[in-house]
C-alpha cells in the first residue's frame, strides 16, 4: 500500500470501532437454563452431540480449499463421562460440549493452539475452542475450595466448581486488562518488547485493571508505569477474550502527552515510537515481530495503520 493511501486510510478509519477482531463473533447459544446435574452424562450418551477435543491447549482441525482451517468435531466417547466436559450450547440444532483431555508429549501434526488457529477458525469453532479453553484453564487452577480448602467438584455442566464440605459455589473468573494503541500528536504509534517477548516482538502496552480503578484510569497508571508519559483522550475500540488464561482484553487509543520515554526496567526491554512507513521497514527486515492476527493488538496497530500490515505470522510468546 502506498505511503499516501495508507495514511488517508487511516485517518478516515481513526474514528471506527475495531472490525474482524478474532474470537469475538459468537456463533453459539449457551442455553445456560439447560445446566442441570443430568445434562452431561445425557449428552455424552448420544451420537447426535458434537464433541470438541482439547489435549492440553491444542486441538484437531483441518484445513479448508479457501486457506482456513475447522475443528474436528466427533461423537462422544465412552470414557468420556471421566473426563472434564462443559456444556458449550447449541448450534445448527445440535448440542456442543468441550472435553478436556491430558496434554500429549508432543502436539500432533494436526493440531493446533488457540493462538496458531484462532484467526482462521470460522465464527462456531472460534466460539468453542475459545470458552472451553477459558473453563479449562480455571478449572486446572481452581481445584480447591477458596473458603475451606476441601477439593472442589465440577457442577452445572462444568460452569461451577462446588465444594462439598460447606457447599459453597465457585464460578469462573474472568481478569479485565486493558491495551491501548499510544499515538503522539505527529501521529506516531508507540510499541514496545516486553520483557516476556522474544527476541524481536513489539506490540502495544497492555495490563490488568485493579480493583476499585475506572478503564480510563487503568490505561493512564499503565502508560505511565510501563513507558513513563501521561495520555489523555483515552477512547474504547473494541474488546476481546483472550483465555490465556483468563483474560478479557479491552482496546483503547489514547494520545501521548509526551514522547521522552522512562522504562519500566522489570518488564519493558525496549520502546520506541514508529511512523507508519518506518513499521513498514522494520517489519520488512524482520527487526520488528508484529503481534498475530488472531489478537487484538494486531487489530489496534491495523486501526492506526490504515488498513492489514503486511508481516509473518511469528508467536510473540
Amino acid at each position: 500500500m502506498p505511503a499516501a493511501a495508507r495514511r488517508v486510510g487511516a485517518v478516515a478509519g481513526a474514528g471506527r470501532s475495531l472490525p474482524d477482531v478474532a474470537l469475538t463473533r459468537m456463533a453459539i447459544d449457551r442455553r445456560s437454563e439447560l445446566r442441570d446435574p443430568d445434562l452431561l452424562p445425557r449428552l455424552l450418551g448420544d451420537d447426535a452431540t458434537r464433541v470438541f477435543r482439547l489435549h492440553g491447549t491444542a486441538t484437531p482441525v483441518h484445513e479448508t480449499a479457501d486457506g482456513g482451517v475447522r475443528l474436528v468435531l466427533d461423537a462422544p466417547e465412552p470414557g468420556d463421562v471421566e473426563r472434564l466436559a462443559v456444556y458449550l450450547g447449541e448450534a445448527g440444532g445440535r448440542a456442543h460440549v468441550g472435553v478436556v483431555h491430558l496434554a500429549r508429549e508432543e502436539q500432533a501434526p494436526d493440531e493446533r493452539t488457540l493462538r496458531e488457529a484462532g484467526a482462521l477458525l470460522d465464527d462456531l469453532g472460534a466460539s468453542l475452542f475459545a470458552t472451553t479453553l477459558a473453563l479449562a484453564n480455571w478449572h486446572r487452577t481452581h481445584g480447591h475450595c477458596p473458603r475451606c480448602g476441601a477439593r472442589t467438584v465440577a457442577a452445572h455442566a462444568g460452569w461451577v466448581r462446588s465444594c462439598p464440605e460447606d457447599g459453597s459455589d465457585h464460578y469462573p473468573r474472568t481478569d479485565m486488562a486493558v491495551i491501548m494503541a499510544v499515538v503522539d500528536d505527529a501521529d506516531r504509534i508507540l510499541l514496545a518488547r516486553n520483557r516476556a517477548f522474544r527476541g524481536r516482538g513489539m506490540s502495544v502496552l497492555a495490563g490488568f485493571v485493579e480493583p476499585g480503578e475506572t478503564l480510563s484510569a487503568a490505561v493512564e497508571r499503565e502508560v505511565g508505569e510501563e513507558v513513563g508519559i501521561g495520555v489523555t483522550d483515552v477512547t474504547y475500540l473494541g474488546d476481546q477474550p483472550w483465555p490465556f488464561p483468563a483474560s478479557l482484553m479491552l482496546g483503547f487509543r489514547a494520545r501521548a502527552l509526551g514522547t521522552d520515554l522512562r522504562l519500566q526496567e522489570d518488564e519493558i526491554a525496549a520502546a520506541r515510537w514508529f511512523t507508519r512507513d518506518e513499521l513498514v521497514a522494520a517489519v520488512a527486515e524482520e527487526s520488528v515481530v508484529v503481534p498475530g492476527r488472531v489478537s487484538i493488538a494486531r487489530r489496534l496497530i491495523e486501526h492506526w495503520f490504515g488498513g492489514p500490515l503486511d508481516a509473518p505470522e511469528i508467536p510473540l510468546r
